[in-house]
This record gives C-alpha cells, structure tokens and sequence, in this order.
C-alpha cells in the first residue's frame, strides 16, 4: 500500500509539473480539494475533515498562504477560530485538480468493471476501518 501511495503522489506531483505548477505537493490538495467544496472553513473543520492533526494543519496552511493560495481572515462568529479561504489564485487551481483527479482514476482504474471498481473501493474501505482508532482502542481493551 505505501509503494501505490508512493506512485501516486509521484504521479500527482508529475502532472502538476506539466501544468507548471512546482510549489503543490499532494498533502497541501488535501486542503485545497476541502476548500474547493466548501469555503471558508476553520483550521479544526479542515483538520476533521483531512483527519490531520491541528498542528500538521496549521503547517500547511501557512506553507499555501505563503504561495498565495490561501488567505486567513478573522471569525467575526467566535473570535477563537481563523476562517481560511481560497484566493484566485487558489481558485484557479479547481479544474486543473479536477483534470488531475480524472487521469488518476482513469490510470487507478482503467480497464477495470464496474463492479471490480466498486469491489476494490470497499475492500479499501474495510481495510481503512480496521486502523480506525476506535477499533484500534476495543481490541486492545479486550
């Protein structure tokens, strides 16, 4: 699993090289594909979503707001938290994200079926649960 995870990020990083963008790494898409749903969003919406600790978070965050991907703009709701948001220049990375996306599936899956994507999907899925915390946590409590 860690050698497809290798591949891909060398495939992402590769495509985004093509598209002449070089200060992208596939950890800051993470962010940028939650911000390209929904925006602004808090530091700990992001976290949640990512599943990143705050800190990791904050890391990356501040690498993109320093490429100008990113901006943090004050929460006028509840003064503790920082609302984070694309800036054009963010912006206009959604459908080079979204061609991106559609050749890694495409590369992921093609010449697979229907139903041989879907089976793969869920045993990914069932392998991903096992790790869950909580799961992790009942097994060693029994």
């Amino acid at each position: 699993m860690s050698r497809l995870l290798e591949r891909t990020n060398q495939f992402i990083i590769k495509e985004l090289e093509n598209k002449g963008i070089n200060d992208i790494v596939p950890s800051h898409g993470d962010i940028l594909y939650q911000l390209f749903q929904d925006e602004p969003l808090t530091m700990q919406e992001i976290s949640k979503r990512i599943h990143r600790t705050k800190s990791t978070v904050t890391i990356l965050v501040k690498k993109l707001e320093d490429k100008g991907y990113i901006e943090r703009q004050k929460n006028e709701e509840d003064s503790r938290s920082t609302l984070i948001s694309l800036t054009e220049k963010g912006r206009a990375l959604h459908p080079i994200f979204e061609e991106i996306s559609e050749n890694l599936q495409e590369r992921l899956y093609g010449g697979y079926s229907r139903g041989q994507v879907i089976m793969f999907e869920e045993l990914l899925e069932i392998a991903y649960d096992r790790f869950n915390p909580e799961n992790i946590e009942e097994e060693i409590e029994s």
